[in-house]
């Protein structure tokens, strides 16, 4: 019986340890990268870091991110208080212009997901904050390719050699 409340107190201990910590007036330095070139990517790649202190200190903050409706999990980086999101999307659905990533500790994402269950506003719900994603759009290539462009170049090239030489000949 001893060995059960053992067990029994360790795994209270290790859910108590696994919670997050609530984050009070978050300040935040983000950087953010989108993918500029179709010509060799199949998708459009997007990646926030943020860089979060807390004023209360906290370290240990579980946040969740919501990019049109869409949530994603937002990883911790190595370093305290860095995080990380990404997310892809084809290029035909990936518009130019601002993205706006909204930022949810744990209890207001909870909020969040029972509204979307439930079919609830969602807009009353504020996130912990934001961040704005400026995506310029993805280059496609030149309107006509280089191999075209000197297939072109070589037939105009041997049209006037051959034009010069039957003048010459003539």
């Amino acid at each position: 019986m001893a060995g059960a409340v053992r067990v029994l107190v360790a795994l209270l201990l290790a859910v108590a340890g696994c919670t997050a910590e609530t984050c009070t007036e978050p300040v935040i330095v983000p950087s953010y990268y989108t993918t500029s070139d179709a010509v060799i990517s199949t998708e459009v790649v997007f990646i926030v870091e943020i860089s979060l202190t807390c004023t209360n200190g906290a370290q240990n903050v579980a946040l969740y991110a919501d990019v049109n409706g869409k949530q994603f999990p937002v990883t911790r980086g190595q370093d305290i208080g860095r995080y990380q999101v990404s997310w892809s999307l084809e290029h035909k659905n990936a518009h130019s212009g601002t993205y706006e990533v909204k930022f949810f500790d744990e209890e207001s994402y909870s909020l969040l997901r029972k509204a979307q269950r439930n079919n609830e506003d969602i807009s009353a719900i504020k996130p912990l904050f934001t961040v704005n994603v400026d995506h310029r759009g993805a280059w496609n290539g030149p309107w006509v390719s280089t191999e075209v462009l000197a297939a072109l170049i070589g037939i105009l090239l041997y049209y006037t050699a051959y034009t010069a030489k039957a003048n010459i000949q003539a």
